[in-house]
């Protein structure tokens, strides 16, 4: 496939997994938002804790052969239906497992209620086996412009039917038939739009191929998520279900704009590197092109939303909310990273480096526990502020290999990634200060917001940052060519 062929695919793929984040998360954002508003905050702890077990057991369920489908040149037809009745069996011991222990997990975290909720609940894995290997196939072919329809329809549904079951005083039962309705009609709205269908065989020598790549992603992503999910399992043991509830709000809405951003860039960024996986100098172009356009955004996304954090929960999320604020603004510190994280580990899985991915993610979460463990005794407070000293450690350890790798340094990195950084420092700060102003809460925000898009872009355009020409380029060129296919 040809340079300019590759990069305007990659773009176009981008184009729409960024409509797929950014049209499921703005109307997540909202349905969230009225949710906060009718429920409290000791249904979150419940549901939290509940999505701790599951998103756990998911890890099992996808096994990291998701990512090795995407990744294997040469995947066909036998590889998929291999690796979906695979998981989907793994799902099904799992549902056992959690179905027959729940009775003992809700006693350990003395929410009775999170017996029953944890049974419908796990019902997740199975629909998540089948629309892992869905979405390994649209990454695999580039088909995001499918995963658009199909996510904003079910976000649409899934919303529905969370609100509508609140507004009924449903409680945690509501985020349960939200959660249920979104992973069923993902599954079934991908049935109908994307043609693959799993053949009537197993390959046990695909597996084995497949799995000398995947374990690897298994070990490290099941590192990870524990580690990730390990403070909300100790928050709901030790605390009360209203604390968790309030740092798991704190944590949930600078998470969303990290995913629409991240993971957007994360799912275009690891077929298309794999496709030059043998061509490094070319890969280490593309790292460093995801590195400076999504810190780009990133930067003043998370930022922005730390300096607005206050009159936001005031006004959306009514008072009751209001503790979560210091966290909100921990946790945007800690998500504004993630482009770096993501960047440089893409570049070392689709190289085909698995190995060098599991041993990155034993060092980092030695330091993360090793911090876990001496914050627990000062409180949910430094528990979070430990989350956001590890992930700056993490950012370094992250970027290590590919300095041999793809001659990548530190230095270079940095570099890119500072200007964005300054811009959007200097933004939040002058959005910050509007705050001290007497004025109405809703009028400080609506100033806040408009204030910082101004400056943000304003500065970005005076000082020429390189990420915003590319970006004001790259959107003029899809436009002229979209004028010259329809003449």
């Amino acid at each position: 496939m040809k340079s300019q062929d590759t990069k305007a695919k990659v773009i176009y793929s981008l184009m729409w997994k960024f409509f797929e984040r950014g049209g499921t998360q703005g109307i997540q954002l909202v349905v969230q938002i009225l949710l906060a508003r009718l429920l409290l905050p000791e249904d979150y702890g419940v549901i939290a804790v509940v999505t701790t077990f599951i998103v756990i057991a998911n890890v099992f369920v996808q096994s990291g052969l998701n990512t090795a489908l995407v990744q294997k040149k040469d995947a066909d037809e036998v590889d998929f239906s291999s690796i979906f009745y695979l998981s989907l069996s793994i799902a099904g011991v799992l549902y056992i497992i959690l179905f027959f222990s729940s009775p003992f997990i809700a006693d350990f975290f003395r929410m009775q209620e999170l017996k029953l909720v944890l049974r419908v609940l796990s019902l997740k894995l199975f629909f998540g086996a089948f629309n892992s290997i869905q979405n390994a196939y649209v990454a695999k072919h580039m088909m995001f412009k499918k995963l658009f329809f199909s996510s904003l329809g079910a976000i649409v549904l899934s919303g529905a039917a969370g609100v509508v079951t609140a507004f009924l005083g449903w409680g945690v039962w509501a985020l349960v038939a939200q959660q249920l309705v979104s992973q069923i009609s993902i599954t079934l709205i991908l049935w109908f739009t994307v043609k693959w269908r799993p053949l009537l065989v197993f390959s046990f020598k695909k597996v084995k191929v497949l799995f000398s790549y995947g374990s690897k992603l298994l070990a490290s992503s099941l590192i990870d998520h524990i580690y990730k999910e390990i403070r909300t399992l100790i928050i709901g043991r030790i605390f009360t279900k209203d604390v968790l509830g309030i740092y798991s709000k704190g944590q949930q809405y600078p998470r969303i704009l990290a995913i629409n951003i991240n993971d957007s860039i994360q799912a275009v960024m690891l077929p298309a590197l794999s496709l030059h996986q043998d061509n490094k100098p070319k890969v280490k172009s593309m790292v460093r092109r995801s590195i400076v356009t999504s810190s780009f955004i990133m930067f003043p996304a998370m930022i922005g939303l730390a300096a607005v954090a206050e009159p936001m929960v005031k006004v959306l999320l009514t008072e009751k909310w209001l503790p979560s604020v210091p966290f909100l603004r921990i946790f945007c510190m800690t998500y504004a990273l993630w482009p770096i994280h993501t960047a440089n580990l893409q570049a070392i899985n689709s190289l085909g480096r698995s190995d060098i991915f599991l041993k990155l993610e034993i060092v980092k979460k030695i330091i993360g526990v090793s911090i876990l463990i001496v914050s627990i005794r000062y409180g949910v407070f430094y528990m979070a502020l430990g989350v956001l000293l590890s992930g700056i450690i993490s950012s370094f350890v992250n970027a290590y290999p590919n300095k041999k790798l793809l001659n990548y340094s530190y230095f270079e990195q940095c570099k890119d990634l500072l200007p964005s950084l300054i811009i959007a420092s200097i933004m939040g700060g002058s959005v910050y200060a509007i705050s001290f102003l007497n004025l109405e809460t809703i009028l400080i925000l609506l100033l806040q917001i408009v204030a910082g898009v101004i400056i943000y872009v304003g500065m970005s355009k005076i000082f020429k940052i390189e990420a915003y020409e590319y970006l004001v380029k790259t959107a003029k060129d899809l436009l002229k060519k979209r004028k010259e296919a329809t003449n």
